[in-house]
């Protein structure tokens, strides 16, 4: 602590007491106060000097790192006064291992990767509504989203998808999905109808409310999940897969199109919350030359989630409001290691995370088997995907 610069001058009763015994006074350091050992490292609980605070640990991270000859150092504010820093031994990402115990099955809290301190990182829909996930080709963005899937196909969720590269990504988990678009028509035509079911569902809030004489306040409401659970509706998840499709255009008529589904979408993110109606927005690069609407839309997605990027504009886009260290760290992601990410967090900081690896048959089958557990909802029936039938080829008869 002393060679990293976070010792203090002594006190004036250490001082006295060393010049009575004629030594050299020693520096005030932190005080340890408990140490827990994990598979990756150690865990430190330490009591920080009077007049420290978490920026000087932060900003000695680094020279922690080498001072104790460590993979790295991660700090964590606990409450006044504590920190808890963190030993990590090795790269925890170099070969993703999830935690053979994950944690109890919750509604919309889904484990889909691991953080470069060890810790599990949790996709809470409940905690950021709607999520930005950019990355270039063979980033590991599409490991990222079947993760994702195959932990939302298990729970009473309504999965929706837009995938306008003609459904080659999403298509394989139609089974469980309520609704699929995969060409810009139609999925124009899925987010009125998504819109018009967030509508229906603020009124069955507003009616629900019971603003009457005699109902307690505890039984007010302003969203969906204040309802019974038996007028309660299935939350449905939108995931948007290559988001750049829907703000291309060719020709006037595109740009009209366009422009009402940007609309549309941006409706959905600022309103849909509340209405239980969440967003996953995908692509290879995002940035506010896609066109008008582009920064609305960015501004209320609270997730970020950035892998390897062609342009460091869309890594500025992604996570430039949450510090810049993590552009930075975004745009050195290496080639050799998809799966990798940096990743806003809900405290406010961020975090290096990788995708454990899912094969795209594993979700499909996951998918097949939760087929029964697709929420009905009227309103999407019509963009229901049946899984197609191959024609058979005639057999060759041999003489």
């Amino acid at each position: 602590m002393e060679a990293c610069g976070l010792s203090e001058q002594p006190s004036r009763s250490r001082v006295f007491v060393a010049g009575v015994l004629d030594r050299v006074p020693a520096r005030a350091v932190p005080k340890l106060r408990r140490i827990r050992v994990t598979r990756f490292g150690l865990v430190l609980r330490i009591k920080i000097l009077p007049g420290q605070d978490f920026l000087d640990y932060d900003a000695a991270t680094e020279r922690l790192r080498h001072a104790w000859r460590t993979h790295d150092v991660y700090v964590r504010a606990l409450k006044p006064g504590f920190l808890e820093v963190r030993l990590v031994g090795y790269d925890v990402l170099r070969y993703v291992v999830m935690p053979r115990k994950l944690p109890a099955a919750e509604l919309l809290k889904v484990p889909v990767a691991l953080r470069s301190d060890g810790a599990l990182h949790l996709r809470d829909f409940r905690a950021s509504p709607h999520e930005l996930v950019i990355g270039a080709t063979e980033s590991g963005k599409s490991v990222y989203l079947r993760g994702l899937i195959k932990g939302l196909a298990t729970q009473p969720v309504a999965l929706v998808g837009i995938d306008c590269k003609w459904g080659v990504e999403l298509a394989p988990f139609a089974r469980r999905l309520s609704a699929l678009a995969y060409t810009p028509e139609d999925a124009a035509e899925l987010l009125d109808v998504l819109v018009e079911e967030m509508v229906q569902r603020y009124e069955l809030i507003r009616a629900s409310q019971g603003l009457g004489a005699g109902v307690a306040v505890e039984e007010i409401t302003s969203d969906v999940w204040g309802l019974p659970e038996d007028v309660r509706p299935a939350p449905i998840v939108l995931i948007v897969d290559e988001v750049a499709e829907l703000f291309l255009i060719a020709n006037k008529a595109d740009e009209k199109r366009r422009d009402h589904m940007v609309t549309q979408l941006i409706r959905l993110a600022q309103l849909g919350r509340a209405a239980a109606i969440y967003l996953e927005v995908c692509g290879q690069r995002f940035g506010s030359d896609l066109g008008s609407g582009a920064t609305a839309l960015r501004a209320q997605l609270t997730g970020r989630v950035a892998h390897r990027v062609n342009d460091e504009a869309s890594a500025k886009m992604a996570l430039g409001d949450i510090s810049v260290r993590a552009v930075g760290a975004a745009t050195q992601i290496a080639v050799e290691r998809p799966g990798t990410a940096v990743v806003g967090l809900l405290s406010g900081g961020w975090a290096r995370i990788r995708s454990a690896f899912v094969s795209l048959d594993e979700v499909a089958a996951v998918c097949a088997d939760t087929a029964h557990r697709t929420p009905y909802i009227p309103a999407l029936a019509d963009f229901r995907m049946q899984p197609a039938v191959l024609p058979t080829q005639p057999s060759k008869q041999t003489v």
